[in-house]
């Protein structure tokens, strides 16, 4: 359903997006042709490329946060559909850390959930929590839902994957299948379907 709930938003908002830029796109070409200067067919070209640059360059700034708030909203309903109740971060926790959802575990323990498409968007912040730091708040584990996962590489699964953070990657993915087989990387991946049944286990 995760991947279903991406793939779709990715699809939706492209075809928006793709609708916006031909209409903006076709004003500014109308624009240009009325201009009472003069103008060749290269400085036509500059300005119409230059403003397609500058739309998909805006337009993929705002698809990161998109992205990170459709995975956050499908979390949201995953645990409203299973009756799994969220809880509140940690008091006074020191690590400038920001983490979507929390949910504590029968025996008093929390776990954190951080909803990004990509790592890249928290790797900085999340190679500063430390399993030490961690655990002084009762934080067992921080989990990520991660649907695209190019940017995953060996050194960031191990540093991660040794202060107590695990990845639910898409099973159809080359990553996952790869450190999932891997006996330095394996513990820390586990596959998206699987996410209801460990929260579960857990609560």
């Amino acid at each position: 359903m995760i991947e279903t709930w991406d793939d779709l938003g990715v699809k939706g908002c492209l075809e928006v997006e793709r609708a916006l830029v031909v209409e903006a796109f076709m004003n500014f070409a109308g624009n240009l042709a009325r201009l009472n200067i003069s103008h060749s067919e290269l400085d036509d070209n500059i300005m119409l490329t230059a403003f397609v640059q500058e739309f998909e360059r805006r337009l993929g700034q705002k698809r990161k946060a998109r992205g990170g708030n459709s995975l956050e909203t499908v979390a949201d309903f995953i645990f409203s559909y299973y009756n799994f109740c969220s809880a509140d971060k940690p008091t006074h926790f020191a690590a400038d850390l920001e983490v979507d959802k929390w949910f504590r575990c029968k025996d008093g323990w929390i776990i954190g959930i951080s909803c990004k498409r990509t790592l890249r968007e928290r790797w900085k912040q999340l190679s500063q929590a430390d399993s030490k730091t961690l655990a002084n708040f009762k934080i067992r584990e921080l989990w990520h839902l991660i649907t695209y996962d190019n940017d995953l590489s060996d050194d960031k699964i191990l540093k991660l994957g040794e202060q107590g953070q695990i990845f639910y990657l898409p099973v159809s993915g080359e990553t996952y299948a790869k450190f999932s087989a891997d006996p330095a990387t394996k513990n820390y991946m586990r596959p998206l379907s699987k996410f209801i049944s460990d929260v579960r286990k857990l609560i």
